[in-house]
């Protein structure tokens, strides 16, 4: 029960990584604000979180859009007091070859995975100086990493959460604030799902453990760098992948 009595906020907490995540974080201990697009999502996972014996919150905005990521921050932070831990997970895919891509699935891409992160991380900075045990973690992929056919706005996205985590690091540090990436691999979630038999055994064959993640392994890593056990590590890209990447 390390994180007991602090307090999460972890975007696309509705499904897959994030809902793993917020579940995870609650057992040991941490209440929940659970934020997703849609109400119903969020409001599933906070039940989830309640059911566990700890505090939780739905919220459902769009983390692209600036005004209303603001607008929620304020409402959290008046029904919470304050957030310890900030996991900005929540992302999109509009996968397509670079020459057929269109300006509107690039930006939106880019407006949720990384201008998400920039909006609630600025928006919560300031009261997270004052926290306790405050915890920055960034979830990036091992796209951002290596690059991907098909995926460059996904993968600059990812990419650039890396950048932002550092430089954060650096800028957060004199605060107590620690700031830190994961970088999944292949995981089984409702992405991977959409692959042929085909493609998964593709992708398999370049992991050396050979097998797909699942959401259970980031929620580990993530409940670590939120703990007291990560109070020293901070600018650092943790890849949960299988060896995929070494």
């Amino acid at each position: 029960m390390s994180l007991e009595n602090l307090t999460a906020v972890v975007t696309g907490a509705g499904r897959g990584i994030g809902r793993a995540i917020a579940l995870r974080l609650a057992e040991d201990g941490a209440n929940i604000v659970c934020v997703s697009r849609t109400e119903s999502n969020s409001q599933k996972v906070a039940d989830e979180v309640a059911a566990l014996g700890r505090k939780s919150w739905a919220v459902a905005v769009d983390v692209g859009d600036t005004e209303a990521v603001e607008a929620a921050v304020a409402k959290i932070l008046e029904d919470t007091g304050g957030i310890n831990i900030l996991i900005n997970n929540a992302g999109v895919t509009r996968d397509g070859l670079l020459m057929r891509m269109s300006e509107e699935d690039w930006d939106t891409v880019l407006d949720t995975n990384l201008k998400g992160a920039f909006t609630l991380t600025k928006a919560l900075s300031r009261s997270m100086r004052k926290a306790e045990n405050a915890r920055i973690i960034n979830i990036s992929s091992v796209v951002g990493l290596m690059g991907n056919a098909g995926q460059a706005n996904y993968a600059a996205s990812k990419a650039g959460l890396i950048g932002f985590t550092k430089s954060c690091a650096k800028e957060f540090a004199k605060s107590g604030i620690t700031v830190n990436a994961i970088a999944p691999g292949f995981i089984a979630t409702d992405m991977t799902d959409e692959l042929s038999d085909k493609v998964k055994e593709a992708i398999k064959a370049n992991i050396p453990m050979g097998e797909l993640g699942e959401v259970g392994d980031i929620a580990e890593a993530a409940v670590y760098l939120a703990g007291p056990g990560a109070r020293y590590v901070t600018g650092q890209v943790l890849t949960v992948d299988g060896g995929m990447v070494m």
